[in-house]
């Protein structure tokens, strides 16, 4: 089979037609004339002895041998970019880097004083923490976006091992004196009648409660939306409305209130409400020795007392 030789900008142009289904806008974004892009186009085609693009009357399609050469140069550029991180770090004197995408309890609970222990015993390893929901975080890990993904399900993906760490509910919290404080336990159902406080709309937690939702046929009343559990545990204490939240997150807040001014737990009798938290990794290629020293750390997390 004959050598392919094909140029980094010749990768980012086809993502950028991939993304944009225009050659005239791709171009444009990588500040090259149109006549220019072309050219790469046709040089590739010609290289790989395939058509890549379809010309329609307005712009273009991939075809399937496109869609393929873009499947392989995403990956190819995010190496790459995590290749010229890496480096840059190396040079500042760090020894490592490490990408982590978790939902939002993962990182408004339990991760930022994980994080500050593993960073202070391991001083050149940086990390680049982002809050994604469920399905994000397992396609960046298969796409080699981050190198390490935090859920609440256990999953079985082919190319991915799930690695459980610790078990936690979702309840609903109340006001005190509201009529469901009386209620230890119930069906979600039955709270959808008032006023809720939320995280915001982007949150991957009521991204999953929005979905929820809609397959029960019905609407969530928000009256507000916060962007931490401790926010959304002070309001439902000032009676602003109800909440769902995570378990762990609910009693911890409420031991740190007096009786007054805290609020009450009710169990959730859902299937769902039971969240199974797990690391993802990629299975087919090991960890560096910093990354699986941070995944030890999570997978530890379960025998500590607070969870």
């Amino acid at each position: 089979m004959q050598q392919i030789h094909l140029h980094t900008t010749d990768l980012r142009l086809l993502r950028e037609i991939a993304d944009a289904q225009n050659i005239t806008e791709a171009a444009g974004r990588l500040h090259l004339s149109l006549s220019a892009a072309s050219g790469r186009i046709k040089a590739m085609e010609e290289q790989l002895d395939t058509i890549l693009l379809d010309r329609l009357p307005r712009g273009v399609r991939l075809t399937r041998a496109g869609e393929a050469v873009v499947f392989h140069a995403r990956q190819m550029l995010q190496q790459l970019d995590a290749l010229k991180s890496d480096l840059t770090e190396l040079a500042q004197g760090l020894r490592g880097h490490v990408r982590i995408h978790a939902n939002t309890t993962a990182v408004t609970d339990f991760l930022p004083n994980m994080l500050s222990a593993f960073l202070s015993q391991n001083p050149d390893v940086s990390i680049d923490l982002q809050e994604h929901e469920n399905g994000d975080i397992v396609r960046a890990v298969l796409e080699r976006r981050t190198d390490i993904g935090i859920v609440s399900a256990m999953l079985q993906v082919p190319g991915l091992d799930t690695l459980h760490f610790s078990t936690d509910r979702l309840v609903l919290i109340t006001p005190v004196k509201h009529p469901l404080a009386k209620r230890k336990s119930l069906p979600f159902a039955d709270a959808l009648d008032n006023n809720f406080v939320g995280m915001r709309s982007s949150s991957s937690i009521q991204t999953f409660l929005s979905q929820v939702v809609r397959a029960m046929g019905r609407e969530l009343r928000l009256r507000i939306q916060l962007g931490s559990f401790p926010a959304i545990c002070n309001m439902v204490a000032a009676n602003v409305g109800v909440a769902v939240v995570p378990e762990s997150i609910a009693r911890r807040h409420a031991e740190q209130r007096s009786p007054a001014s805290s609020f009450h737990i009710v169990a959730l009798t859902d299937p769902w409400a039971v969240r199974e938290r797990a690391i993802v990794v990629r299975s087919d290629e090991g960890l560096p020795e910093h990354t699986q020293a941070l995944v030890e750390m999570i997978r530890n997390y379960a025998d500590t007392p607070t969870n």
